[in-house]
């Protein structure tokens, strides 16, 4: 049997074309969501680009990651409820473990899956104060004085927000201090907040747009982003002792393993420990956990007295459950400082 030239030739193109699909099928674009905390925004707009890159030179594939950011609290019961994230990125345990103890969306060892129990950086907590530092605050306990007004994200909501109590409350303790004194400094602080935000980036604008508060307690990492975007003098106050706050990370495994995307989802995450990925971190002002890459940055990064909530409160859950449920003991100083 003959077959025509024109037979041949649109056979042959129909050939290619199926090819042609199947090598698009193959690489395809992928959509991933990355819902993280209020004030990470702009490092990963700069890590999803570099990330991106990386994955269509190893595998061809364009990957596309989409960000979502607020209070932590409310971000991860926003995943527990319904909202398809690929990855959740917070600055504390307690909000991941939301995501098992509310819907089993990931397992219960989720930290054990990656480096550092699953925290890729950390950040400390400071007290950002105005030109000249007219209050003269140096200390947490400076924060506590009669006349000093100090903007603080609401702890109910906001991952900052609890780390500035834990910060505060957890120094009077490795201090020396009784339960009593930790409680009365952190009744003093509270008492000097006039608003609470939801969440860090809104608390930043009270303090730098609105003009409110003598202080601003807030991540060592959201300081140059506040001196950029909202200009004016201020100075950074590193404490005595503060806490260090650990920012882990984790896939949903109930998402990506119906959406098709544990692969992209994984090599996402596991790139934050790529040098390339910490060094992202450290120009954002996030401390790296990779040695080398802290060495380079070494001059952006001042030493300071840290513990972490492991350290004095027995870690996160131990934490949430006394201080932060309802009832707890953040619940009780409120309703006493308002006697």
């Amino acid at each position: 049997m003959r077959f025509s030239t024109n037979k041949l030739l649109g056979r042959r193109a129909v050939v290619v074309a199926a090819l042609s699909a199947l090598s698009t099928l193959a690489h395809a674009d992928v959509t991933l969501l990355n819902v993280s905390y209020d004030v990470t925004r702009e490092f990963y707009k700069d890590y999803n680009q570099v990330f991106s890159a990386h994955w269509k030179k190893a595998t061809g594939e364009r990957v596309t990651v989409n960000q979502s950011h607020g209070g932590s609290s409310k971000q991860a019961n926003s995943v527990a409820e319904g909202l398809e994230a690929d990855v959740i990125t917070m600055n504390q345990a307690n909000d991941i473990d939301i995501l098992f103890n509310k819907g089993k969306l990931i397992p219960q060892d989720w930290a054990k899956r990656l480096p550092n129990n699953s925290a890729p950086t950390t950040s400390v907590t400071v007290i950002l104060v105005r030109k000249g530092n007219p209050k003269n605050i140096k200390d947490w306990v400076d924060l506590a004085r009669p006349g000093v007004s100090v903007v603080i994200p609401n702890p109910k909501t906001s991952g900052n927000g609890r780390y500035t109590y834990l910060a505060a409350y957890g120094s009077a303790l490795k201090k020396g201090k009784d339960v009593s004194n930790a409680r009365a400094l952190v009744r003093g602080i509270f008492a000097n907040v006039p608003v609470f935000d939801g969440g860090g980036r809104a608390a930043t604008t009270t303090f730098a747009q609105r003009n409110i508060g003598d202080a601003l307690a807030t991540f060592e990492s959201e300081v140059p982003l506040i001196k950029g975007e909202f200009g004016g003098d201020y100075e950074v106050i590193y404490p005595s002792l503060t806490v260090l706050a650990e920012n882990p990370v984790s896939v949903v495994d109930k998402v990506v393993d119906k959406k098709g995307s544990r692969k992209q989802a994984e090599a996402y995450l596991k790139y934050l420990w790529s040098d390339e990925g910490q060094a992202v971190a450290a120009r954002h002002h996030l401390r790296p956990r990779s040695t080398k890459v802290r060495a380079q940055f070494a001059k952006d990064f001042p030493k300071v007295n840290t513990f972490t909530v492991g350290d004095v409160f027995g870690g996160w859950t131990q934490a949430q459950k006394e201080h932060f449920s309802d009832g707890g003991t953040y619940d009780q100083i409120l309703a006493a400082g308002r006697k």
